[in-house]
């Protein structure tokens, strides 16, 4: 993207790709995500709800425990560009409090709800020491649950060194993703990518 404040993909000559879950975590779909990663040997990024992590402390746990990156995806998931100052503020800064007390850790990375910034949003994550994370994987559309063959076919034809795919493991049913990203992920392995996390992926820029 020529938007240099967002991130869709790291330039690398290392062959590794990002998997990023949005809208979690989720009791369903979160534990059968970290059983593919299990299985593949590979890391994602799940772009947490700091609400939902609330509701679930011990999947965000889980996801920390088998060395996964959470990232801060808003307390409420809003349109931020529809807040004020003081709210894109708060569901910010509240989700990056729950982050830090559940996992001990201090989140490196943001995604806006619904790719949706403006020049505050721009300010507040900069401010947080953040990287802001997209994707380059739209078309997939998976949160519309368009069927495993498109969320693959669309997937795979952004598939390169440093891409950041998209996906969804919250918010209704994500069977259509999980059974798109079982496919991805073991195919992917076999040819030789590394399934890293974005902060992973970003160390790897211009390597």
């Amino acid at each position: 993207m020529s938007d240099t404040s967002i991130i869709s993909e790291i330039q690398t000559n290392h062959k590794a790709v990002a998997f990023t879950f949005d809208d979690g975590p989720n009791p369903i779909y979160t534990p059968q995500v970290l059983e593919i990663f299990k299985e593949v040997s590979g890391r994602a990024t799940f772009f947490m709800i700091g609400k939902h992590m609330l509701n679930h402390p011990e999947l965000v746990s889980q996801v920390t425990e088998q060395m996964h990156e959470i990232g801060n995806h808003t307390y409420s998931h809003p349109k931020l560009t529809e807040l004020s100052s003081t709210e894109c503020a708060e569901e910010i800064l509240t989700t990056d409090k729950i982050i830090k007390e559940l996992t001990g850790t201090k989140p490196k990375t943001f995604r806006p709800p619904f790719i949706d910034y403006n020049n505050e949003t721009v300010s507040m994550v900069k401010k947080l020491d953040y990287h802001m994370i997209s994707g380059v994987n739209f078309e997939a559309t998976d949160w519309e649950m368009p069927g495993v063959d498109h969320i693959v076919t669309k997937t795979r034809n952004q598939v390169r060194n440093g891409s950041i795919f998209l996906f969804h493991d919250g918010f209704g049913d994500r069977s259509q993703t999980i059974e798109a990203v079982r496919f991805l992920a073991t195919e992917l392995t076999s040819q030789g990518y590394q399934l890293v996390t974005v902060s992973e992926l970003i160390s790897l820029k211009n390597k």
